[in-house]
């Protein structure tokens, strides 16, 4: 059977899988059903952060229709120098950094862009979703600050917009509650947007909805399975090519056990089902805060040929 050239059949993911030596780097896997993986080259880095602080967490893929260019987005941090987390949270770099691709295999050098504002002591898990309004690209991602009159730093959401991830307007708080709040993730369908957020002081998720991205917008969806599933973060969330379902990845960090797939057939109803362990495979690395694309076929030949899988059953 003849697939179109631009039908999506297969999905591509970016991640880490940790903090052993080379762990905070930029790893591929793919899939064909998007949720049995095969990790690409072998297993190894696909990409190095050779500036900032060498390492990078929390990788976020997105492929610019406008541009047809891809762009990864990610934390500048490598745990494994041996900083510790209070020195990550409280004097990490304001940076994110950034790759550019044409065809997924070909990446430029990295570069970074300094977005966190002058009191934010890190920078971590960059996201972007395309703003249909502006017409730009909203990046968004989380930044410990110091109220005034406070002791402690607060882990809150801030953006900015950008055109080309080389120049961004200024840096803008968009999230802010009660908790800190980490690792948000957004996704539209069919005019509403899906909001994914970790609670970084009861360590689960939360998700909100909106017919817009303005920070003000969004409400809450009562997302029961999700709130009582505890020790998670890092939610990414993707369709599934060939049906009206959508696959949330969440990484089980308390466990040290990487992503657990949840099943949605209904964004706004806030109802996702548990994916058992004979349901998916995530392949031989253990994968960690990353995210997912759907790809074509020729995109999926092409990266098995520079890369090569460990099991070539995901190009049938």
């Amino acid at each position: 059977m003849s697939v179109h050239q631009n039908t999506y059949t297969h999905y591509l993911m970016v991640h880490f899988i940790g903090e052993q030596p080379d762990g905070e780097q930029i790893y591929f896997s793919l899939s064909q059903d998007g949720l049995h993986w095969h990790d690409l080259n072998r297993g190894l880095p696909v990409l190095h952060s050779t500036i900032g602080e060498k390492g990078v967490r929390d990788p976020f893929l997105i492929r610019a229709v406008d541009s047809g260019k891809f762009y990864i987005i990610a934390t500048d941090l490598r745990i494994a120098s041996g900083k510790g987390w209070s020195a990550a949270v409280n004097e990490g770099s304001q940076n994110i950094v950034i790759w550019e691709s044409d065809d997924l295999v070909s990446w430029s050098d990295p570069w970074t862009v300094t977005v966190g504002t002058s009191d934010a002591g890190c920078v971590w898990a960059p996201e972007v979703i395309y703003d249909e309004v502006a017409g730009d690209f909203l990046v968004f991602w989380a930044s410990a600050t110091l109220d005034p009159g406070m002791n402690e730093r607060k882990q809150k959401i801030y953006s900015a917009h950008t055109h080309d991830f080389r120049t961004f307007t200024s840096s803008e708080l968009y999230i802010e509650r009660d908790n800190h709040i980490i690792d948000t993730t957004i996704i539209a369908h069919e005019g509403i947007y899906y909001r994914y957020s970790k609670n970084e002081t009861t360590k689960n998720i939360l998700v909100e909805q909106s017919n817009s991205l303005d920070r003000d917008s969004f409400v809450p969806v009562d997302a029961p399975v999700l709130e009582a599933l505890e020790g998670v973060e890092g939610p990414q969330i993707f369709k599934l090519n060939d049906r009206q379902e959508w696959c949330l990845i969440v990484d089980r960090f308390a466990e040290h056990k990487g992503y657990l797939p949840l099943i949605t057939s209904d964004l706004s109803s806030g109802d996702f089902r548990v994916l058992s362990d004979t349901e998916f495979d995530m392949g031989q690395t253990q994968k960690r805060h990353g995210s997912v694309i759907p790809i074509t076929v020729a995109e999926s030949e092409r990266l098995l040929a520079a890369y090569g899988a460990a099991s070539q059953t995901v190009a049938e």
